[in-house]
């Protein structure tokens, strides 16, 4: 009860400070691009926003992290520089975040998919995201000084699609598979925030080898399109946020979930209303290292409900 007092306060003070942000004018961001890498005749690009002018970039003397963000879409659409996420940059840089959001290739963009007899064609999707996601993290850590980025500072953060990348880049990191041999021998992301995520395996259940990064989920318990609680079947397995928030708690590894009442997909959008739970976990869970559990359901009427949706709705 304790943990959960301590959360409800900083998420108090948040919502506070959010609400003030709100009041403010937006101020123009600073933004560079710069080509990650070229793959599958594909050109990727990666954009780096400033934290604004007169925000505050650290707290108690410790720097905030660099938030690198994925996109959502299915795999099949979306990009860096939606204007869709244009208000989420704003609220992350008037908070004084650099934001790195980066592309990826979109292996289903096209194609007419059954989710359990194209299996195989989901994850190669997934596979080709995550190692653009760990070039661009390669990328990174190669021109820190340049982007002025700690490489030792990173918090990934994805939406839906993204929300799966980023927990798979974590698992393969965990797992030091060869998908992840581009980047140094130690380098761990400071942690891993999924709007609606879950992780896909064509060989069994997810099993860390490694403790993952600090996690923050998020999930709308009635989400359709990234199952909330997820399957298993033979040795193909996709786990959402209730599976995987299962497997840390029993495990022992530092988590956050928050568990969203009568609602579904609309919550891998919803990262502005999410706002107080995002700077609570950075600020106590990833900048102050108070490593808990902190396991919540909320109802949250100021973002609309989605007309119901599945998976296999997007790929027809």
């Amino acid at each position: 009860m304790n943990r959960i007092k301590r959360f409800a306060a900083a998420a108090f003070t948040a919502i506070l400070a959010f609400s003030a942000l709100l009041q403010q004018p937006a101020s123009a961001q600073q933004k560079m691009t710069y080509l990650y890498a070229e793959r599958d005749t594909t050109r990727l690009f990666l954009d780096v926003l400033e934290p604004a002018k007169g925000s505050v970039t650290s707290i108690d003397g410790k720097e905030k992290p660099t938030i690198l963000f994925v996109f959502g879409g299915g795999f099949i659409t979306g990009s860096r520089d939606d204007k869709f996420y244009q208000k989420w940059f704003e609220c992350m840089t008037s908070e004084g975040y650099r934001v790195v959001s980066i592309d990826y290739r979109l292996k289903l963009k096209g194609l007419k998919l059954k989710p359990i007899r194209d299996r195989a064609v989901f994850m190669e999707a997934v596979d080709a995201a995550v190692e653009d996601l760990i070039s661009a993290t390669a990328f990174i850590i190669e021109n820190a000084e340049e982007l002025n980025i700690d490489p030792d500072n990173i918090v990934t953060m994805g939406s839906s699609a993204g929300a799966m990348t980023v927990l798979s880049a974590d698992y393969e990191l965990c797992n030091r598979t060869e998908m992840v041999s581009s980047l140094p021998a130690g380098f761990r992301f400071k942690g891993v925030i999924p709007f609606a995520g879950a992780i896909l395996r064509d060989d069994g259940r997810p099993s860390y080898k490694e403790n993952p990064a600090p996690t923050l989920f998020l999930h709308g318990k009635d989400d359709k399109v990234v199952p909330y609680k997820g399957f298993s079947l033979f040795r193909y397995s996709l786990w959402g946020s209730d599976k995987l928030a299962g497997l840390f708690a029993k495990k022992g590894y530092p988590y956050w979930i928050i568990r969203y009442n009568n609602h579904g997909h609309e919550v891998s959008s919803a990262m502005v209303e999410a706002w107080q739970y995002v700077s609570s976990f950075i600020e106590d869970e990833i900048m102050a290292g108070n490593h808990r559990i902190v396991d919540t359901s909320v109802t949250d009427d100021s973002f609309k409900r989605w007309e119901s949706q599945s998976t296999a709705d997007l790929y027809k």
